[in-house]
């Protein structure tokens, strides 16, 4: 008769281990910051234009796991740093600042400085650096003041609008403009904050600066020049996007436009911008090359 000895799973073990020292400050950061992404749920990143918040605070969770291990190997053997203390002193100023007085930028934008102040607290200057990028990326999911957003706006908006109404003019379609408002045929669309504000453009350099992290090109042409044409492949990216809602507006009607195909054409922003941003890169490549080619004529000279 033989007896078989359950096996027990120690693998959760060490993970336990090593998070528990962290409870503390994850029980603090809950504290603080449930309130605030509960405002911001059924806030402002409720509306269209700011539909990038959670994506971005998503991303920014899965790239500090992402950069943990190397947050950890890059920490060892050294200790952590007491300059953590006024990071982490002003991030709670600024968060009391924030939540009392209703501004947004300091209550959200606190949570990055006291992340910040945690990590070089744990794990110095070493630490931190190794995870610079995760906590430079959530800049992107901070509210801006209404005022910034509605004056850098509307320039934009006017002239994502004439871009695109020109474009679909020289195409042979009966379009007009008077402001932000495209007439085509019988149609009239308001182009919308969330169609070419600041905010979508703030969403398509998230995505760019997202897109040079993962790749990691060792290049530093590749890396400025992509960086620089971020900005003309977001505006681009718009005008598609404005283009492709006047176009399902004067062919389906405007229902179609205003209805499932309205998203459809979000999606076209975002896949457009990012298929710019490889064809971009590949394009600097192929110009890399050609400037790391041996000038052979020179050579037979």
């Amino acid at each position: 008769m033989s007896t078989t000895t359950p096996s027990i799973d120690t693998g959760a073990a060490p993970m336990v281990t090593r998070l528990l020292p962290w409870l503390p400050i994850m029980v603090g950061l809950a504290v603080l910051y449930v309130p605030t992404l509960y405002d911001l749920f059924t806030g402002i990143w409720a509306q269209d234009n700011q539909f990038h918040g959670p994506i971005v605070l998503a991303i920014s969770l899965w790239l500090l796991h992402r950069n943990w291990g190397a947050m950890e190997a890059a920490s060892m053997g050294s200790q952590g740093s007491a300059w953590g203390w006024p990071l982490v002193l002003f991030a709670l100023a600024g968060y009391a600042l924030g939540r009392s007085q209703g501004m947004g930028i300091l209550e959200v934008g606190s949570v990055i400085w006291l992340l910040a102040g945690v990590v070089l607290l744990t794990h110095g200057a070493s630490g931190l650096k190794a995870q610079w990028f995760a906590f430079f990326f959530m800049l992107f999911m901070v509210p801006l003041p209404s005022q910034v957003v509605d004056i850098v706006t509307m320039p934009m908006k006017m002239m994502v609008s004439y871009v695109a109404e020109n474009v679909l003019y020289a195409l042979g379609y009966p379009i007009g403009r008077n402001g932000v408002i495209l007439q085509i045929g019988q149609y009239m669309l308001l182009v919308a904050d969330a169609c070419a504000g600041l905010q979508t453009l703030l969403t398509l350099e998230a995505l760019g600066l997202l897109y040079l992290n993962l790749v990691r090109r060792d290049s530093l042409f590749r890396n400025v020049g992509l960086a620089i044409l971020i900005v003309p492949i977001s505006f681009t990216a718009n005008v598609i996007r404005v283009m492709a809602l006047s176009l399902i507006t004067y062919h389906f009607g405007n229902e179609a436009g205003q209805g499932f195909l309205h998203g459809f054409a979000g999606m076209v922003l975002f896949l457009s911008a990012l298929l710019m941003i490889i064809a971009f890169d590949s394009a600097l490549q192929w110009v890399e090359r050609l400037r790391q080619r041996p000038a052979t004529s020179l050579q037979k000279a």
